[in-house]
């Protein structure tokens, strides 16, 4: 409880009932597929091997090789891609879901549901599956029917209610059609994508109909109300939030303080979100050492934590040695919310000096989006005589973009929107033969390729032109 002040707000339940809309909209829910969600022993484990369909020795050499490819992503994602594995997929005659027995279908799908990052091109991959397996005649379960919710809400942050309505049409599928009655996991996603989306009605409605069915609260529940009162911009209910995952006995970690310090930089509360991340600080000589995450590791990560959570409530004595080898000191993603803050909001570039300064003492690895925040503060707060952001200062965030490209290589990505950051920064600090220089010298460097170069020289002559940010391709 040291780690985030309290001042006496109150409990969850309070802050929700304070910012509870006395109204009820309805939620008209657009006709959609007609997928089926079952659980039942026949239908999941249909077709068995003497079930599928007979087939010639090409075929039968292609399925070996697809299960080949899916069984070594499941041991060794590294090893091969998921766009390698959906060709392959794609080469089997149609119905194609039905070539394949129960367990590789499953399989299959769990692979495709969990990709390393939610992009675009996953989410059209599983979708293509799930309406293969529509097509089929055959069902998902409710894991399965939860990678669809996940991707289907990933980009509620950005668009307006297709992603909560997509959610909701699949809700009702689900429960309404299939009478199976969604999980923690389940609602979880929909509280989520709801608060993201600002449907705080909608979110209110999902957690009384949470408590209302006695679904208890997991690890990632709690996280989400955080976050919901973050985005409601009420400190009170962050620390609420916060005060009452401790007391459900949850371990907190890294991931749970920066929720914590992201919504109160969002309510403006800097000065407590400074104390709870000089308490990580504190925290980083007595945490056990732990490997350098990727995404690989926050799934274990999280699955640990969730064990961890489980013995300590059955043994609340093991609680507090449990706490004690949980990370907690400050990570990428602490100092990207930090420097994000005090670099485009606040625009103190003393206070993003020291913060990058502790993240070199304490290693934590430069990435490309501190660089994006800092060209976007340069561009915000520089162009004028006296300002802390200056050509000069710009000149040396340049060259140590370069240098870490050449320190990092491949794992240092030098995508879009870093170039178009780069170049408007340059252009409001100094002049278009800058601008020009700087396009020549980071064009040596990135890794852009296709139509997304034709669209960043659109975007360079709209800068020397001073046509930039008033074409419709402007972020």
């Amino acid at each position: 409880m040291s780690l985030v002040g309290q001042r006496g707000e109150g409990t969850v339940q309070e802050h929700f009932d304070f910012h509870r809309d006395p109204y009820r909209r309805g939620y008209a829910q657009p006709d959609g597929p007609k997928l089926q969600v079952s659980e039942k022993k026949h239908d999941v484990e249909y077709p068995k091997t003497e079930e599928t369909f007979k087939i010639s020795d090409d075929l039968r050499e292609l399925i070996a090789k697809l299960g080949s490819a899916i069984g070594q992503r499941s041991r060794h994602p590294s090893r091969i891609t998921l766009e390698s594995i959906y060709k392959l997929y794609l080469q089997l005659p149609e119905p194609r879901m039905l070539y394949l027995t129960w367990q590789w279908r499953s399989r299959l799908l769990k692979i495709m549901g969990t990709p390393p990052k939610r992009d675009i091109e996953s989410m059209l991959r599983y979708f293509a599956l799930v309406a293969d397996v529509k097509n089929a005649g055959l069902t998902l379960r409710r894991t399965q029917w939860n990678f669809a919710l996940a991707f289907a809400t990933k980009y509620a942050t950005r668009t307006t209610t297709q992603e909560m309505e997509s959610a909701l049409r699949l809700w009702r599928e689900m429960e309404k059609e299939a009478n199976v009655m969604g999980n923690d996991v389940t609602f979880n996603i929909l509280f989520d994508v709801a608060a993201k989306s600002g449907n705080f009605t909608l979110a209110d409605m999902i957690y009384k109909e949470m408590e209302s069915r006695g679904i208890e609260f997991n690890r990632f529940h709690h996280v989400s109300l955080i976050h919901y009162f973050g985005l409601r911009l009420d400190s009170g209910g962050i620390r609420a939030a916060y005060k009452e995952m401790v007391g459900s006995g949850e371990m907190i970690d890294t991931i749970v303080l920066n929720c914590v310090i992201s919504g109160l930089l969002r309510c403006g509360e800097e000065e407590a979100a400074e104390e709870t991340y000089q308490q990580m600080k504190n925290a980083h000589t007595l945490a056990s050492d732990m490997p350098q995450r990727d995404y690989m590791m926050n799934k274990v990560v999280t699955r640990v934590l969730m064990m961890f959570t489980k013995v300590g409530k059955q043994h609340p004595q093991l609680n507090e040695s449990l706490q004690t080898n949980i990370q907690l000191a400050p990570d990428l993603h602490t100092y990207k919310l930090l420097i994000q803050h005090y670099a485009i909001r606040v625009g103190n570039l003393g206070k993003v000096a020291q913060y990058l300064d502790e993240m070199k003492h304490l290693k934590v690895s430069v990435h490309p989006t501190i660089f994006l925040a800092l060209f976007k503060g340069f561009h915000q707060h520089g162009g004028f005589a006296g300002s802390d952001w200056s050509e000069q200062r710009l000149s040396g965030v340049l060259a140590a973009l370069y240098q870490a490209k050449d320190s990092n290589g491949k794992g240092f990505r030098i995508e879009p929107w870093l170039v178009v950051w780069a170049l408007r920064a340059v252009k409001k600090c100094s002049s278009n033969d800058a601008v020009l220089e700087t396009f020549d010298a980071i064009s040596e460097l990135w890794d852009i390729k296709g139509e997304r170069l034709l669209f960043i020289h659109a975007i360079l002559e709209n800068i020397v032109q001073d046509k930039d940010m008033k074409s419709s391709m402007a972020k």
